[in-house]
């Protein structure tokens, strides 16, 4: 009869210790680096951090306000085309509006125009991800099962190229700048191209593979709400259309808040504009195409110049003036109370 053995010591025997070996890397014993946190070195730290983040701040803020901008709101302004955007029976009909603005002194370099929206979300989570990235890609334009429902094929079974709720909504108004001369009206030259990031428009977004645009979209149609095909997006430039395109790349990269801008054009620096904009009595011919007032937006045009910092936003300059403060008062307390404390130690060693 086999008997178990017992794991217990017997008594008398000596139990085997579980103390880590006695060498130096198990004990902790290798050497370190161990900072001694003195009065000095703490309050050093703390003023030479808000110095640093207070000379920062006020370069960020300074660069932002010395940017040049101006902002119109053109949702009033063109308000008879909103009204005939409302009525869907009028979508393949154009509708355009004009805005008048005079510039009073020269907007000199690089002038940027943007398109601005307000109160319309993209951070929807179902938004978000209603797109096709193996499409985008070109690897496979005729997708129909994707996270882009509803937005994917129609009723008949053809695919939408792009696919989702993000390509579909698209802005889609047409902006054009022109300037009185002299009274002579000039067409402000811009740039429609050069616009996205070159990762976007070389990895992200590629067109599929054919010997024509057109018949590699073939067999798809376009979104509900566009009025041309993704391969006629620009029609004076083929290296600007389907999924290519600079102004579609830059819609779908979207908005994190309900009030964004969107980069649409450069300005194209040549003959009477080489410096910039010069001042003068200016018009922004509208073609309206992207309703707003369902759900109660706005719609804006900037024209903008960049600084080294970027554009007019002082969100980052402020912040770093904050934490400057921060850390300086910080450090103003910390010596108040360094102070009162060793006043009361001395005190007491008199005693």
């Amino acid at each position: 009869m086999k008997t178990k053995t017992s794991l217990l010591p017997k008594e008398g025997e000596a139990q085997p210790s579980r103390c880590p070996d006695n060498s130096a890397f198990k004990q902790q014993r290798l050497p370190a680096w161990k900072p001694q946190l003195t009065i000095a070195s703490v309050l050093s730290c703390f003023f030479l951090t808000g110095a640093f983040c207070l000379t920062v701040g006020v370069c960020l803020v300074l660069a932002a306000n010395s940017v040049r901008e101006i902002q119109i709101d053109y949702s009033d302004k063109c308000s008879d085309c909103s009204k005939f955007r409302e009525n869907s029976s009028n979508w393949n009909k154009e509708c355009h509006c004009s805005v008048n603005f005079t510039l009073q002194e020269d907007i000199l370099g690089d002038v940027f125009m943007y398109y601005g929206l307000q109160n319309f979300y993209q951070n929807h989570r179902r938004y978000m991800m209603s797109r096709s990235n193996a499409q985008l890609l070109g690897r496979n334009v005729k997708i129909q099962r994707s996270s882009c429902a509803p937005f994917s094929t129609y009723r008949n079974g053809t695919p939408m190229a792009p696919c989702g709720a993000i390509a579909n909504s698209m802005f889609n108004d047409t902006i054009d700048l022109f300037y009185s001369r002299n009274s002579s009206v000039i067409q402000v030259p811009l740039l429609k191209t050069g616009n996205s990031w070159w990762t976007d428009k070389n990895v992200k977004f590629r067109n599929p593979e054919s010997y024509n645009l057109s018949s590699a979209f073939a067999g798809t149609a376009r979104p509900p709400y566009w009025h041309k095909p993704a391969y006629l997006l620009d029609e004076e430039d083929e290296r600007n259309n389907g999924f290519v395109n600079d102004d579609f790349i830059i819609w779908m990269r979207v908005s994190a808040f309900a009030t964004f801008r969107n980069l649409y054009r450069r300005l194209r620096r040549v003959r009477h504009f080489a410096e910039g904009l010069p001042a003068g009595n200016y018009t922004f011919r509208i073609s309206y195409n992207f309703p707003v007032s369902r759900f109660k937006g706005r719609k804006h045009v900037i024209l903008s110049t960049v600084v080294w910092s970027g554009g007019s936003n002082p969100f980052l300059g402020i912040a770093y003036l904050v934490s400057g403060t921060a850390a300086t008062l910080a450090g103003f307390v910390i010596t108040g109370i360094h102070l009162k404390l060793r006043k009361k130690k001395t005190y007491f060693q008199k005693q």
